[in-house]
């Protein structure tokens, strides 16, 4: 049983190529001739880019991802690399403006979400992380069991350090809750692809729950969740958790489809190994109306990108 409702839109992450750099206008016409029927609009895209796509008009707009318009701010450089859950209130205040301006875009275009990344604990990844990821690669895509105290260091450094940034975490989510409602553009906060990131599944509650959901909801990034999961850092099982008060899939307004071959994320559906059939029966479990964005690598072919999105239809994820 495919989904019904949700449009198929296409990121311009896979936008960011030479063909397109000056004339998104084009991108549009592609991703329409490719089978999509609307685009999310990242935050790659400088301001100049996005009032071509919003002149084209050729498809519909469905999401913003913050921080969008990318610019640069002197001595912080890019935006979209900033904290909202910095402990660094200036660098925190900054982050929140510029994506307080992706929901005024939204509200523009005639976009419905906003896609937020919350920030993150820390300065990076965690070493332990990176431990983890040599040793997949190392050992056929794997982790062997000995690597269990990578993932206990994980969490031990992790949780030492996420109390006070989950806090400023809290303090811009205040903000962009309150103007988004006020445009009526609901956030869609993003799986992550890194374990020092937020939130973690077990954290949507405590940052949520105090909100209506037409104002702030989980979005579900497949690819960032099964890296988590085959780190062995996060099952994927936990965004979706059944019998649970809270768990972030009862929340779901929105997905980012893309697949994962070995922990590579962001190609088309079918070049990797994701389950969609069973991510689908969470789908149709949790909201079979939540928004649905490939978010694919430019590096794929239009030929693959167009080859993903028959994979995702014969595996029920879109109509």
């Amino acid at each position: 049983m495919a989904l019904e409702s949700p449009l198929a839109s296409l990121s311009t992450m896979w936008g960011v190529q030479e063909q397109f750099k000056t004339d998104m206008g084009r991108f549009m016409n592609v991703a329409s001739q490719l089978g999509f029927d609307a685009i999310e609009i990242n935050h790659s895209m400088t301001s100049v880019q996005i009032k071509e796509l919003q002149g084209n008009n050729s498809l519909p707009i469905t999401a913003i991802h913050g921080p969008a318009p990318l610019k640069t701010h002197p001595g912080h450089g890019e935006n979209r690399g900033l904290n909202l859950a910095a402990l660094d209130d200036q660098e925190r205040l900054m982050a929140v403006e510029d994506h307080v301006k992706s929901i005024k875009i939204a509200s523009d275009v005639g976009a419905q979400q906003v896609v937020v990344h919350l920030g993150h604990v820390g300065t990076g990844l965690l070493p332990s992380e990176r431990s983890l990821r040599l040793a997949y690669k190392k050992n056929t895509k794997s982790i062997p069991s000995d690597l269990n105290d990578a993932i206990l260091l994980a969490q031990k450094e992790r949780e030492s350090q996420a109390p006070k940034h989950l806090e400023s975490a809290k303090r811009s989510l205040a903000t962009l809750t309150s103007e988004a409602d006020k445009s009526g553009i609901t956030l869609g906060i993003e799986t992550r692809l890194h374990y020092h990131e937020i939130p973690l599944p077990d954290e949507y509650e405590i940052l949520l729950s105090i909100y209506p959901e037409s104002v702030v909801g989980y979005l579900h990034d497949v690819g960032h969740a099964e890296v988590q999961h085959r780190l062995g850092l996060i099952n994927r099982e936990a965004w979706w958790s059944v019998g649970k008060e809270f768990s972030p899939g009862k929340r779901l307004v929105g997905l980012h489809i893309h697949d994962v071959d070995g922990i590579q994320d962001h190609v088309s559906p079918g070049v990797g190994s994701v389950d969609f059939e069973w991510l689908r029966n969470q789908i149709i479990r949790h909201n079979p109306n939540a928004s649905t964005t490939f978010e694919i690598d430019q590096r794929q072919s239009a030929k693959l990108v167009q080859e993903g999105l028959e994979v995702a239809k014969k595996k029920g994820i879109v109509s």
